[in-house]
């Protein structure tokens, strides 16, 4: 049901719109119209790179709206698909789901032709972009919900070979932490449903929150950038760390349920501890306060497992069953390679 006028394999740059039919009470023949560049020049791999897949993560979709803009045809090798605002209903009104269906577009696949507008999306995502491209890029954040040390994440596929192409191109992110992580909150990814069609696939988590500082803005630009060079879609010159005189990355992973600590009340959230300070396993990393009861003693929060604070909840008020805080540990590289 999605359509586009633009052609996919034409030389040079166009811009244009995703239609997605949608009836609401005063449009009986509306479209969402989501905005789409593609620059297609000479022969290199195809990138789709895809912004605000939750609608309230406004980093990566500013940084692909300013390469929409910037980049001309004789800079790409091979052919650049960008999505600035992919859950577009959500990004107009700063939620995280779509308000048009309720639906989280990162557990929305594989997606239905005719369903919901979000389950739309995924459909056309799953059948008609997924299989023409060679690498995913899906940027995100915290969004109002959570605050992350800005890095540049991944799933450990079982592929190998996959696995060290996406270990390598998210390395070239060059954020000072990087993150290995699980999914503990149901099926239906994005990146899950490219990862299985063997895509080279790239995330993230810029920072969070609703105000965003120059300095995540300016790392997800530039790390962008430096994917799209590393995997050779992009001409220019790759940056490393060290080139930039910046110490070596911090690798860790959190792969296992315990280190998603989940609110155990409803409450005011109090984080005791700095994002990406170090923590110990049976450490107080934070309280829930109780606002009817100010006599109570606040019900601490325990770290599970020893490693970094590699994110925090954003919001204070906090309930029951929320995830506070995510504890990943160092891990090296070489051994994620061969597991």
């Amino acid at each position: 049901m999605v359509v586009t006028s633009l052609d996919f394999d034409k030389p040079g740059k166009q811009q244009g719109f995703l239609q997605v039919p949608y009836s609401h009470n005063l449009g009986g023949w509306a479209n969402v119209m989501i905005p789409i560049t593609v620059i297609v020049h000479g022969k290199g791999p195809t990138v789709l790179a895809l912004g605000g897949n939750h609608g309230d993560e406004y980093q990566g979709q500013i940084a692909i709206m300013k390469l929409a803009r910037q980049v001309m045809p004789e800079q790409v090798t091979g052919r650049l698909i960008l999505i600035p605002s992919l859950n577009f209903p959500a990004a107009r009104a700063a939620t995280r789901l779509s308000p048009l269906d309720g639906m989280n577009m990162n557990r929305a696949f594989p997606g239905e032709p005719e369903g919901p507008v979000t389950s739309q999306i995924a459909h056309y995502l799953r059948t008609v972009l997924f299989p023409i491209s060679d690498v995913v890029i899906d940027i995100h954040s915290g969004g109002r919900s959570m605050e992350f040390v800005p890095c540049s994440h991944m799933h450990v596929v079982p592929d190998r070979e996959q696995r060290a192409r996406m270990m390598a191109a998210m390395l070239a992110w060059n954020s000072d932490f990087h993150f290995l992580y699980a999914d503990i909150a149901g099926t239906g990814l994005l990146p899950v449903e490219a990862e299985n069609q063997g895509r080279l696939v790239i995330t993230t988590e810029m920072g969070g929150g609703e105000g965003i500082p120059a300095s995540v803005h300016r790392l997800t630009q530039s790390g962008l950038r430096n994917v799209l060079i590393h995997v050779g879609a992009l001409k220019g010159r790759e940056q490393t760390r060290a080139g930039l005189g910046l110490p070596p990355a911090i690798l860790t992973q959190a792969l296992h349920r315990e280190d998603y600590l989940l609110a155990p009340e409803s409450g005011v959230f109090e984080i005791a501890v700095e994002l990406g300070a170090k923590v110990k396993k049976g450490q107080a990393i934070g309280s829930i306060h109780h606002l009817e009861r100010a006599d109570r003693t606040p019900e601490p929060v325990i770290a599970q497992s020893a490693g970094y604070l590699i994110t925090m909840r954003a919001p204070c008020l906090t309930q029951q069953g929320d995830c506070v805080a995510v504890i990943a540990q160092r891990v090296n590289a070489r051994d994620v390679l061969r597991a």
